[in-house]
Formats: C-alpha cells, structure tokens, sequence
C-alpha cells in the first residue's frame, strides 16, 4: 500500500517521523483525512488528535494547534505542543483540567477567561489522547 511521510514538529524539535498510510487531523476549517497523493494544502490546525493509520494499527499524538503541510507524498505538521499517547503523563493532564475549571469557576477579574479555556483544551485533548477516546 501507498505511504506518505509524515513529520511532527514542536519548537523543542521533532516529535514523530514515519511513512504511514493516512493521518487525520482537526483543521480550523473540519476535519481532514489525507491519503498519499493528496493536493497541496496549508491549513491551521485545532487543539486535537492526530490518527495516523499504519498496518491496521492507529497512533495517536496529541497536538496544541499549530499548522499542516501537505504535499502529495509527505505531511508536515508545525505544532505548537505534541506528544505521542504513550509519553503523556496522565496524571498531570488531570491536575491541569482540574486547574483550569477552578479557573473558570472563580472568575475573577483577573481571569483570563480565553487562556483558561484554551488550558482546559488542551489537558482534555491529552486525557483523550493518552486514553485513546477521541
């Protein structure tokens, strides 16, 4: 079967590097399935998960939004965060949900309220992704 390369890569460097043969990910605009031989395309990239598909098994790797590349045979994806399901530590996504809703709970005035949401994001997506429910 036909593969695409597939690059994931943070500001701290790259997180993931491997031919697969699909990768679907949540754009601003829906979700998108790429298979090789796909159209170039740039899109923005929601806070979510990135299936890649290889060999009838699923990988899955949280990303924190950021951008997606694609060329006929290779996607490249420039994320703000990303982190494979085996290396998110659990636990500490669960005491950062748990943060961010006393944030919005209290709502002080000093609450940033959109930081707060984003965070509360961002924790559920690793949750999801380190519990492999999407």
């Amino acid at each position: 079967m036909k593969t695409l390369k597939v690059n994931i890569v943070t500001p701290d460097g790259p997180v993931y590097s491997s031919d697969v043969e699909m990768v679907i990910t949540k754009a601003q605009s829906g979700e998108l399935g790429i298979l090789p031989g796909h159209i170039p395309t740039v899109a923005p990239l929601q806070i979510g998960a990135v299936r890649l598909k290889k060999g009838g098994d699923t990988e899955l790797v949280a990303v924190s939004g950021g951008f997606l590349e694609v060329r006929p045979e290779q996607v490249t994806i420039l994320a703000q965060t990303a982190e494979k399901s085996e290396s998110i530590d659990i636990e500490r996504a669960k005491q950062a949900r748990v943060r961010a809703e006393e944030r919005l709970e209290a709502k002080t005035d000093d609450t940033d309220l959109i930081r707060a949401e984003l965070a509360l994001k961002r924790a559920i997506n690793r949750i999801n992704v380190a519990e492999h429910r999407f």
